[in-house]
């Protein structure tokens, strides 16, 4: 069992061209995943002088290469909360983000010619109790209700066994608007639209230090290979493993980084794939601590979950590879013998409300805490803040948000034990 990405082991490597680091640019992206990649390219094609700084050695090798494959809409939290907290209108808003996040996904697939296995099969949201059904249902009812997803669609436990050969599952919740994709042929695609329409991509070049230049939007950018000045600077780190928090410690205290982990199967051959999920959709389990699942053009399983609330390590991700290998053989106990080839971990960046997080403080642009929907919204975002950058501050469906501190977090997340154990109680007395 290979304790790697998928994603990025069956993708080719993106390579940059060969540039010095520039003295100065219009714009520096920290962070090559989906939102730098994707805020690059919108902006190269603007004609700005652009460069991303990636620490790592390759780009979208953090958690925008090390996820599910999920593509899906709808909000990481129950729309009924968020609308009795902040009202219809914005919840709303909120809500449909997420449904021109996956188009922008699709339109960036077309538009750049990327090759990486995209299609729109839905997410099914599967219960594995009878009162989960009924909150899925009364999810449906208030999203047709307001007028916000009329898409959706109820299915019984046999309407749902048709298609998930698992006895699990008393039926679910289909959202017919959300996709797939292969994530480490998108990012190399993404990475390579960018370039050719000009954007400078330096791998292995984190930033230490972020210095301010006047009241405005100028900085300087301090890396170990030289420095960067430029007029406008985005912050798209996420939950970065590489240290980036450095000089914008801010977000130390805004963002929880959590492990995910996931296991991929031996390819199953098509038709046992094809009997496993007929519909070929992405697939998730309603619970705090839940399962996820989808299937890949080569016929392999792919399935993960918060299997521990531990950061992601080669110890922690094969640790957590033995329980996701048990909450398999649950799911499907026809697959208890197959090999599993590939398992990893990956941090997702959770903030408190569990909702993105993007706009402006003290000159510096930023946009992150996608809290594990952000294949979808990373790239949108990208796309979003380079609008706001070139003045179009409406761009940003998530302005005006506060975002406070998480109380008692300043560094590495001690309480995700506590957490993982709150949340393991909650599933049980559900």
């Amino acid at each position: 069992m290979k304790l790697d990405s998928y994603w990025t082991d069956s993708a080719p490597a993106f390579s940059p061209a060969a540039h010095a680091l520039p003295a100065q640019v219009d714009v520096a992206i920290v962070g090559g995943g989906f939102t730098g990649l994707s805020a690059a390219l919108a902006l190269a094609k603007r004609g700005a002088r652009v460069a991303v700084l990636e620490a790592g050695t390759r780009v979208a090798a953090e958690a925008s290469g090390r996820n599910g494959g999920h593509v899906n809409n709808g909000l990481a939290v129950d729309y009924a909360d968020v609308a009795a907290k902040v009202g219809i209108e914005k919840a709303r808003a909120w809500y449909r983000a997420y449904d021109d996040a996956v188009d922008t996904v699709a339109r960036l697939v077309r538009d750049e010619a990327i090759d990486c296995d995209f299609m729109r099969h839905g997410k099914l949201k599967l219960a594995t109790r009878a009162n989960q059904m009924a909150a899925l249902e009364r999810s449906a009812e208030r999203l047709v209700g307001d007028g916000v997803d009329t898409d959706v669609e109820i299915l019984d436990a046999a309407q749902v066994h048709s298609e998930v050969q698992s006895e699990r599952f008393h039926g679910g919740l289909l959202y017919k608007r959300s996709g797939q994709m292969h994530m480490g042929r998108f990012a190399h695609g993404l990475a390579e639209a960018a370039q050719r329409h000009g954007a400078q991509i330096h791998t292995g070049t984190a930033v230490n230090r972020i210095e301010r230049l006047g009241q405005g939007h100028a900085h300087r950018l301090h890396t170990a290979g030289g420095t960067v000045a430029a007029q406008q600077v985005l912050l798209a780190t996420g939950a970065t493993r590489h240290g980036g928090y450095g000089s914008f410690g801010w977000l130390r205290r805004r963002i929880v980084p959590i492990g995910s982990f996931i296991v991929v199967t031996e390819p199953l051959g098509a038709e046992r794939a094809q009997a496993l999920l007929a519909a070929r959709r992405t697939y998730t389990t309603v619970a705090n601590i839940h399962h996820y699942f989808r299937l890949t053009a080569d016929h392999r399983l792919v399935f993960g979950g918060r299997a521990r609330f531990a950061i992601s390590s080669p110890q922690s991700d094969a640790a957590s590879g033995e329980i996701l290998r048990t909450g398999l053989a649950q799911t499907f106990p026809q697959l208890g013998a197959v090999r599993l080839d590939y398992c990893w971990g990956g941090l997702v960046d959770m903030t408190q409300d569990r909702l993105p997080h993007a706009g402006e403080r003290d000159g510096l642009y930023y946009a992150m805490g996608y809290s594990g929907h952000g294949t979808q919204m990373s790239v949108h975002m990208g796309e979003r803040m380079a609008a706001v950058m070139n003045g179009d501050a409406s761009a940003n469906p998530w302005q005006g948000r506060d975002w406070p501190a998480i109380p008692g977090h300043f560094g590495p997340p001690w309480f995700l034990p506590a957490i993982g154990l709150y949340y393991s109680l909650k599933d049980k007395l559900a």
